[in-house]
């Protein structure tokens, strides 16, 4: 029997968002695949070798990725130069109004690894616009965490197949 390919996804959240949309892309993902939640702070160069593919979840602030989620980048960007190449990624961000400043940050990273996307990436918009709104916790609604549910179903049944 061989053994399934393995979706890694790597979060950080502040106030829950980011959280809760690593969750939906996982709870689809675990139909076809293995799939590992890991927060930022916590993973390791070793689990990215050991994954088939990634997702990478945060939220946007000030238009960049979060501290946390650049600190992982940080850790593991020269251990794995080479060591990744080809393998497929997607990003969600949780942002209050825009989002893009962290996706291209993302995306830059994962061109220097030289993976290959196989999603647009995805922007959560909670419309947070005041300092109290910004600050408080966060819980999107079904509508707003299905497209990272079907990511997650996606990403999962295409390491299945082989297609990634």
């Amino acid at each position: 029997m061989t053994e399934q390919p393995i979706l890694l996804i790597i979060w950080h959240s502040r106030t829950g968002a980011s959280k809760v949309m690593a969750e939906a892309a996982a709870a689809a993902a675990r139909n076809e695949c293995t799939v590992q939640l890991v927060a930022a702070e916590e993973a390791e160069a070793a689990d990215l070798i050991a994954a088939s593919g990634y997702i990478f979840v945060c939220p946007e602030n000030l238009a960049s990725m979060t501290g946390a989620m650049k600190e992982f980048f940080d850790r593991c960007y020269y251990p794995l130069l080479g060591r990744i190449e080809g393998r497929p990624y997607a990003a969600t961000v949780a942002a209050g109004s825009d989002g893009a400043g962290a996706v291209r940050q993302i995306e830059r990273i994962a061109t220097g690894w030289r993976l290959k996307r196989i999603a647009e990436s995805l922007i959560v918009c909670t419309h947070a616009q005041t300092p109290e709104a910004i600050a408080a916790p966060k819980h999107p609604d079904a509508a707003a965490l299905a497209p990272c549910s079907e990511l997650g179903a996606m990403f999962g049944a295409g390491l299945a197949m082989g297609i990634f």
